[in-house]
């Protein structure tokens, strides 16, 4: 997944088309790859239920605090569960557990870094593998778990899933629905809703207009969709009428500054960086003289300050001044009982 997408992939750059016209037949020959890649499989079934959460395009949707959702889900059925990640972003290539208080995001990835320091609690676990199958393999042999949730690798045909949930985000789609690198599809989309049980579209609300996505789901898709919704899990009174300083580097920072201007602080200054941006010493210089010039409190995503762990210097003084908004996602009760029933379904067939 390339680090920065094209604007054009979602209509926000004027003048795309000819670069959608010239990288679509790479987009084909991809598409057609990704197929090819799932006809030859012979996929490793475990002895534990796979519960995969992914999505249809490169970047941000939601997966991560889905992912968060199920493993507590889980945990109130009594359940422990083992999160199986590729780690991206990080350099060790396990299988290896991750440790919150030992490894940093460059180590093992920020998003296996946020989910294992969050389920500390829960009795959940979380492994790295490049190799999605040796993964699930020292999952099985180091016991103690009773179902395996797998963060993104929908795409991947070495593990055989047995619920496969798409996570889209209602405002951004599909873009211009073409694949990789023409658009920000992973393969063709009709391709990829034979690979799916549920489908959960975030932020699709009525209110806001942002319905096209769930509506254009819900005719082309013969299964579930549902609508999540993801808001700060708690209040927070600190943000209204203060000065911030907001810096995200995640693929979809504009959900993130929207959560933030909800409260109503008194001025909001963005900062935007890739995705999963390494933050540098001068990165942090940077933001650290803008809120002390302007009396401003610094605030960033529960993701950015994982990579920002196990840092020194001017990095570890950003961090410990860095506020964040701890999200988490929420259902209405019809689509939570669709969702319960779906788990407690695959729970019960492999038991």
């Amino acid at each position: 997944m390339p680090l920065e997408e094209p604007g054009w992939w979602y209509g926000t750059t004027r003048g795309g088309s000819l670069a959608e016209r010239l990288l679509t037949p790479f987009g084909d020959l991809y598409g057609a790859a990704v197929a090819r890649r799932f006809r030859a499989a012979v996929p490793y079934r475990s002895a534990l239920p796979v519960i995969c959460v992914g999505n249809f395009t490169a970047g941000g949707t939601g997966k991560t605090p889905l992912t968060r959702f199920l493993i507590e889900a889980l945990r109130r059925r009594g359940i422990a569960a083992a999160c199986l990640s590729r780690g991206y972003g990080g350099h060790l290539g396990g299988p290896v557990w991750v440790e919150p208080d030992r490894h940093t995001a460059r180590e093992v990835g920020d998003e296996p870094l946020l989910i294992a320091r969050g389920s500390q609690d829960t009795g959940a676990r979380v492994m790295v593998a490049r190799d999605r199958r040796a993964g699930l393999a020292a999952i099985e042999v180091a016991g103690g778990f009773a179902a395996v949730i797998m963060d993104d690798g929908l795409q991947n045909p070495s593990v055989a899933k047995d619920l496969s949930i798409a996570v889209v985000d209602a405002r951004r789609g599909f873009g211009n629905g073409r694949v990789l690198p023409a658009g920000p599809l992973r393969a063709p989309l009709s391709f990829q809703l034979g690979l799916v049980d549920c489908i959960v579209v975030m932020g699709a609300d009525a209110a806001t207009g942002d319905l096209s996505a769930f509506d254009r789901l819900k005719k082309l898709f013969h299964g579930p969709v549902l609508r999540g919704v993801v808001r700060p899990s708690a209040d927070q009174p600190w943000i209204a009428g203060a000065r911030l300083v907001a810096y995200a580097g995640i693929a979809n920072p504009e959900r993130f500054f929207r959560l933030l201007d909800g409260f109503g602080p008194q001025s909001l200054v963005r900062h935007v960086f890739k995705d999963h941006h390494p933050f540098t010493e001068s990165d942090a210089v940077r933001l650290l003289a803008e809120a002390e010039r302007t009396g401003a409190e610094l605030v960033t995503t529960e993701k950015d300050l994982a990579r920002l762990a196990g840092q020194s210097g001017a990095l570890a003084t950003l961090a410990a001044r860095s506020r964040t908004l701890p999200i988490a996602v929420t259902f209405e009760e019809r689509d939570l009982v669709r969702l319960d029933a779906l788990l407690d379904g695959v729970l019960k067939g492999r038991g």
